[in-house]
């Protein structure tokens, strides 16, 4: 079913009209809080550690992110507000797909979930050529799931810029998708590990504009 997501019928919202969206059914979660993510750089222009990345300055770049509050997930997969927190927990996992050699985007975003994993989020990361099967001539969507309440594939334009996403509220598509995260999930290795052996050792990045 992930490798057919974008077949499947949606509501098109813009980034603005996924936003408005997004936090009313985040406050109705019912059950695991999904993220996949697939694509290996994202620009985040209002994430001032990612900007230090892109000048240049990976040092500056690292601390911002250490000296960054750990929260829980905004619609993009990032922070959010305190105040914004649903009022029952639930568990919030997150597979990443990584090819090699990792982007510079790729190494800054695991410096960044290095911070949650021990309280926040459960990680694990597959390497892409676990995933050749699924995805043929496609690759699998990025997306964000809200338990049974509703599924968002999320989108981008060419530069890696959140553009908006597709809405979809079929109920038997969300729980397909809900066994093959878990399969997926279940298959991957553990956040720390990976981190510690790839990502720890790498040189800064070397980024060009």
């Amino acid at each position: 079913m992930l490798e057919r997501i974008h077949e499947i019928p949606g509501v098109l919202l813009s980034a603005d009209e996924y936003l408005d969206d997004f936090w009313p059914n985040f406050r109705k979660i019912d059950d695991v809080f999904w993220k996949l993510e697939r694509i290996q750089s994202f620009r985040e222009a209002g994430e001032p550690s990612w900007v230090a990345m892109m000048e240049g300055d990976w040092d500056r770049s690292l601390k911002l992110i250490d000296d960054k509050p750990i929260g829980v997930f905004d619609s993009r997969g990032g922070l959010m507000r305190e105040c914004e927190r649903p009022a029952e927990n639930f568990l919030r996992r997150r597979i990443r797909i990584v090819e090699q050699p990792v982007t510079p985007y790729l190494q800054w975003e695991m410096h960044v979930l290095a911070l949650r994993v021990a309280t926040v989020e459960q990680v694990r990361v597959l390497d892409a050529g676990e995933v050749a099967e699924l995805e043929g001539g496609r690759r699998l969507p990025e997306l964000v799931v809200l338990g049974t309440v509703v599924m968002y594939e999320v989108t981008y334009d060419e530069a890696g810029t959140h553009s908006g996403a597709r809405r979809i509220d079929d109920r038997e598509v969300i729980e397909a998708c809900h066994g093959e995260l878990d399969k997926l999930f279940a298959a991957g290795e553990d956040f720390r590990a990976y981190y510690d052996r790839e990502i720890v050792p790498l040189p800064a990045p070397r980024v060009s504009v």
